[in-house]
């Protein structure tokens, strides 16, 4: 479903209805605000997108997906696959999204607290169809929205979901997330020499220079948010020079 090599994946974040972009996934700091989440997503699938990022901001922080309905509009307009996370907290709203025509479900929280949920879903959906995210800041894990930090570190519990059957990992760096000031590479290559799955970087990109940076660790992907939002970067021109 997905292409092969290396993918600029844009990202559309959902809050209260809204495609917002935040600093650190801070709800007082926006960077941007958009109404309409489905003309956004069409805008970048008409800029070359070939997967959409769709995150329910409201939902990581409730616990359960509060943006539903959108997810569903904008899955049924798209002709790329859409990968979602958010405030999935058990197998059956997982099966829920996927069911619904999601192609990758994102499990953060509940992968830490429920690991069999992976092996099951991997099982009863295949591997591709099943990321774990692995948020971190600092060198631990967090969760919950990124309210709770775990004593895990990111490595050994990227490890643990692949041996699950996980088929990617999606590895965002919190400390970095939405302020466009770049971001260390070093975890990122160690994330790609430790696991055999797809790893997707996620959290400071800034601009080109910041995309070919991730792609030269090995990365299979980058998600792109506040920075394609605020014009630093055009996400035409970069998929056309960094995928092409």
């Amino acid at each position: 479903m997905t292409e092969p090599g290396f993918r600029i994946i844009p990202a559309v974040d959902l809050k209260e209805g809204k495609c917002v972009t935040l600093v650190g996934g801070d709800p007082g700091k926006r960077i941007s605000e958009e109404a309409d989440p489905l003309a956004q997503a069409r805008r970048w699938q008409e800029s070359g997108a070939s997967m959409l990022h769709l995150i329910d901001l409201d939902g990581a922080l409730q616990g359960m997906p509060a943006n539903m309905g959108i997810v569903r509009d904008i899955v049924e307009s798209m002709e790329i696959p859409v990968e979602f996370g958010g405030g999935i907290r058990s197998r059956e709203a997982a099966s829920e999204v996927l069911d619904s025509g999601v192609w990758r479900v994102i499990l953060g929280t509940l992968a830490l607290q429920e690991p069999e949920t992976v092996a099951g879903l991997s099982s009863g959906y295949g591997p591709s169809r099943v990321m774990v995210a692995l948020d971190f800041r600092g060198d631990r894990v967090v969760t919950h929205g990124w309210q709770s930090t775990t004593g895990t570190d990111p490595y050994s519990a990227a490890s643990r979901f692949e041996d699950l059957g996980a088929g990617s990992i999606l590895f965002t760096n919190v400390d970095v997330e939405g302020r466009m000031e770049g971001l260390p590479l070093d975890p990122i290559r160690r994330m790609v020499e430790t696991v055999d799955i797809e790893v997707v970087a996620s959290g400071g990109i800034s601009n080109l220079d910041d995309i070919i940076a991730v792609k030269s660790t090995g990365a299979d992907a980058a998600v792109v948010g506040a920075a394609i939002y605020t014009g630093r970067i055009n996400l035409r021109e970069a998929i056309l020079k960094v995928q092409g």
